[in-house]
């Protein structure tokens, strides 16, 4: 490859996911994926009803209304209602009070508060996901309840991964539903990735300690390990999900070297249990959150990021392999104090 083409590649490999045509070869990287200045636009669109919600409970407040208890009271409902959290909801409420108490304020100005609010909880914790080089394999546990997207978003991950010219392995370890193995299948095609697989039912922490042990064997990169989904109040699933961990680690003690909880934006406040629980028993080091478009729930993200203070390493906003991108504080701070 010339200097030139190294260096197109590399640029590519540092963008998120478009869609690789089926009749590719395996061994080749799947293609780039759109511009960033297209992805903000399609998470403005997506987050319509959320900044919906946010701009007409704010007009409806500040029109021609000075700023008072009664006010402070509606604003503080309306942001709590959209899921933004008591804790960023009281500190928006203090900024404005301070210097404009019984003065005229408008809804632009609320906006404009709004925004700077939710950038700065969002800014700490917007951190995309490395791979350490170092690490043959870099072991990434994917782990979430039920429908949340976790398959899906291994298989984008995949696909970034490849680009950058990564080798990658894939580990069915959701032996419950053929579906999900079938569909990581699909995606091991689709990204030139192999994929660890059993047969239906199989024991899961059984299939995770062969995927890891391929992998190393075979120099591989990363490893993503899907698992099945689980309700954060199912003690008998959190622990097989433990015993996975505990397993890996007879392989590799290091590993798992990331472990992402995908989350369903759509669930709103019980996302923020779901972080509690798996944080614990699974050692959460970093978030996925899916979904966010079509949700009047949005603003759980930040509640979780002003609790748990995770890294936020992506965002999805559709079921398309472009559709997963680099959590980007700034941006999501516009689309959700936007007035639409």
């Amino acid at each position: 490859m010339s200097e030139r083409g190294a260096k197109v590649q590399g640029a590519l490999g540092r963008l998120w996911g478009s869609k690789p045509a089926r009749d590719a070869p395996a061994s080749e990287a799947p293609a780039a994926s759109p511009r960033p200045g297209r992805f903000f636009e399609r998470l403005k669109q997506g987050l319509g009803k959320t900044s919906s919600k946010l701009s007409d409970g704010i007009g409806g407040i500040f029109t021609k209304r000075k700023l008072s208890g009664e006010t402070l009271g509606d604003l503080e409902d309306v942001l709590i209602e959209a899921d933004l959290g008591l804790e960023t909801a009281e500190r928006i409420i203090a900024t404005l009070s301070k210097g404009r108490y019984e003065k005229g304020i408008g809804a632009e100005d609320v906006r404009a508060v709004l925004k700077a609010e939710v950038e700065r909880v969002l800014a700490p914790v917007a951190r995309p996901l490395e791979i350490d080089p170092a690490l043959k394999p870099s072991v990434i546990l994917v782990v979430g309840v039920n429908g949340t997207g976790k398959t899906t978003t291994i298989g984008k991950l995949a696909a970034r991964f490849r680009r950058e010219g990564k080798t990658v392995m894939l580990a069915a370890g959701d032996t419950f539903r053929a579906a999900a193995i079938d569909q990581l299948k699909i995606w091991g095609e689709r990204t030139g990735s192999e994929v660890v697989a059993g047969e239906v039912g199989s024991d899961a922490a059984g299939l995770v300690f062969d995927a890891v042990s391929r992998a190393r064997d075979c120099g591989a990169d990363v490893l993503l390990v899907d698992t099945a989904g689980r309700l954060q109040n199912k003690e008998g699933l959190m622990e097989e999900l433990a015993k996975v961990i505990r397993v890996v680690r007879k392989v590799e003690p290091t590993a798992p070297h990331a472990v992402l909880l995908v989350l369903d934006a759509t669930t709103g406040q019980n996302a923020l249990s779901q972080v509690d629980v798996f944080r614990d028993r699974a050692g959460v080091t970093g978030l996925v959150m899916t979904k966010l478009d079509g949700t009047a729930r949005g603003g759980i993200l930040v509640a979780i990021s002003a609790k748990h203070a995770l890294p936020v390493h992506a965002i999805g906003i559709g079921e398309g392999v472009d559709d997963l991108q680099p959590f980007d504080a700034g941006d999501f701070a516009q689309a959700i104090a936007s007035s639409n």
